[in-house]
């Protein structure tokens, strides 16, 4: 388990940073906190979800602390460090939450210093909430938690596993970038695409007033934060638009099959879902 005595920065105190800090701090861990909202940081502070907070970049700070989540858009989190890893200490970790792993982790190699570990990872979790009002270690109780190959030290990447363990994920797997983002090129990219869609699809404000849980279930991801998540589609558009036309061929033999009464198609089509569906259920 990672010691006690190392203290973690969050970079970025957003619902996911927020919700990081809470966590690690509710088990004893000391963690402090960098990011643009005064206000955001005088609630951490309030909430004791944080012991130290600042909206500068001081390096007497930084040098502080021994491991680093970053919890930014992923080209704000590249800029952050070529401007800024001078003031990270010698042998740090640093890690990130980012939902793109391939282009950003290539970039950021390209110019990294050499005795700082950098392992990315990914927790599969969130709200459609945001900001450090919203956080909730609870989110990730039940979640997923990526951690992807980077060429690191045994004992940094064992460092991000116990944080995966703090904070109880429900299952913690190993990834290559690339594996990592075909992935969530299909679990979360395209599943957000399909709701936005579906929402822009259909203009009626009466919809509230007749939909059943279906709907409700399908679109819950609708309400998204458009500056991010274009940031992800085009960073890892390749795989993505791989699973979008995957998934148009899918929806164009259910459509042929309605179309031409085929019943057999129809119901084969619904028993794969169904199979599939139900190794979620184990």
């Amino acid at each position: 388990m990672l010691d006690k005595n190392k203290k973690i920065l969050i970079v970025g105190l957003g619902l996911i940073g927020g919700s990081y800090a809470e966590g690690l701090t509710n088990n004893g861990y000391y963690v402090g906190c960098i990011t643009r909202s005064a206000s955001s940081i005088e609630y951490a502070l309030d909430k004791g979800i944080i012991k130290e907070g600042t909206t500068e970049i001081k390096e007497e700070m930084i040098k502080k602390y021994d491991l680093i989540i970053f919890a930014l858009y992923p080209k704000v989190f590249i800029n952050w460090l070529e401007n800024y890893q001078s003031f990270i200490k010698e042998g740090a970790i640093i890690t990130d939450v980012t939902g793109v792993k391939e282009s950003v982790v290539t970039k950021i190699n390209s110019f990294l210093r050499k005795d700082i570990d950098f392992v990315p990872h990914h927790p599969m979790a969130g709200k459609e909430t945001y900001g450090v009002k919203n956080s909730d270690a609870a989110i990730f109780k039940k979640a997923n938690f990526i951690i992807c190959y980077n060429d690191n030290k045994q004992e940094s990447i064992d460092a991000i596993e116990s944080i995966g363990r703090i904070l109880e994920f429900r299952r913690i797997s190993y990834l290559t970038l690339k594996e990592h983002d075909e992935m969530i090129g299909f679990l979360s990219q395209l599943t957000h695409c399909i709701a936005v869609v579906l929402m822009n699809a259909k203009d009626s404000e009466k919809l509230v007033d007749y939909t059943g849980d279906s709907f409700r279930d399908l679109t819950r991801i609708a309400k998204i934060n458009e500056e991010m998540w274009t940031e992800l589609f085009l960073l890892n558009k390749v795989a993505l638009l791989k699973e979008m036309d995957s998934f148009i061929n899918e929806f164009m033999k259910l459509r042929n099959a309605i179309q031409n009464d085929d019943e057999e198609a129809i119901k084969e089509m619904m028993k794969l879902s169904t199979l599939r569906r139900s190794y979620f259920d184990k």
